[in-house]
């Protein structure tokens, strides 16, 4: 007789939903997104590749990259204050 095993484990943790904090398509214009690199190879590559989409996507918003250039250190506070200053919304990521 054969046996099958689902591969998948059970889940223990109760499902939080997430509900955006901003809505850039409704946002206003001249909105500034924020976006963050933590430095891992091409992870700035690929956020200025998001940025244009962005940008194609809702032309009223603004795209501004940064890059804290080391994944193993969090973003020095100046970075994250002029992060705060500039924009309204921010998006972190990072690349491998």
């Amino acid at each position: 007789m054969i046996k099958f095993v689902d591969p998948r484990g059970e889940v223990r943790t109760e499902e939080q939903p997430y509900e955006l904090a901003y809505d850039l398509q409704n946002a206003p214009a001249g909105t500034t997104v924020g976006l963050l690199a933590n430095g891992f190879p091409d992870s700035q590559t690929f956020l200025e590749i998001l940025g244009e989409v962005i940008c194609r996507r809702w032309s009223h918003l603004q795209v501004k990259v940064w890059n804290k250039g080391n994944a193993s250190i969090a973003a020095p506070q100046s970075m994250l204050d002029e992060i705060k200053a500039q924009c309204q919304v921010v998006i972190a990521a990072w690349g491998h």
